[in-house]
């Protein structure tokens, strides 16, 4: 929580809501946030939904009966405006989260939606996103002459463009 406290000025940079949700208690929230502020200064900056029955930790897969009935492993999901989660992390316990992988996440999938492209292994913003492949055999083509020209791919299946810098959320 504090991590993401720390980095939530830049999630709201990049168009970013954070929510929380912890099977604790209303009251036990309250608590450990205020310890939080008590010892470190930091006040969590976004709500924290009280699950206490685990009902929405269960409907999202939080709940590994592997592990516990009743304690959550530590997921991160990134849900769209429209409502669709599009990518599920799942830490164990004893490992904590990357932010700034999270960030990166949230940039290459605004990047991917903005563009109509995708982003290759490792890619990082600012870097050139992957062309979506020809649908004719004539677009086949001019991709093959494109990349002749520009020496921006390898073949007309992996081509790169720079991307479109109104796609950027954050600078």
């Amino acid at each position: 929580m504090i991590a993401f406290t720390r980095a939530h000025t830049y999630f709201k940079q990049i168009n970013t809501e954070l929510l929380g949700l912890s099977v604790d208690s209303n009251s036990s929230h309250l608590a450990w946030i205020y310890d939080i502020y008590c010892r470190t200064g930091i006040k969590i900056s976004f709500p924290i939904i009280a699950d206490r029955n685990g009902e929405i930790a269960r409907k999202y897969g939080m709940i590994s009966s592997d592990i516990s009935n009743t304690e959550t492993v530590r997921n991160v999901y990134v849900i769209d405006d429209k409502g669709i989660i599009r990518t599920i992390l799942i830490y164990p316990m004893n490992v904590g989260r990357f932010i700034p992988e999270i960030i990166r996440i949230i940039m290459a999938l605004q990047m991917a939606d903005c563009t109509k492209s995708s982003t290759a292994a490792n890619w990082i913003p600012n870097q050139p996103v992957i062309m979506p492949i020809p649908k004719t055999y004539q677009q086949l083509e001019e991709r093959n002459e494109e990349i002749q020209k520009n020496k921006n791919g390898i073949s007309w299946y992996l081509s790169f463009k720079e991307p479109d810098k109104n796609c950027l959320k954050a600078e």
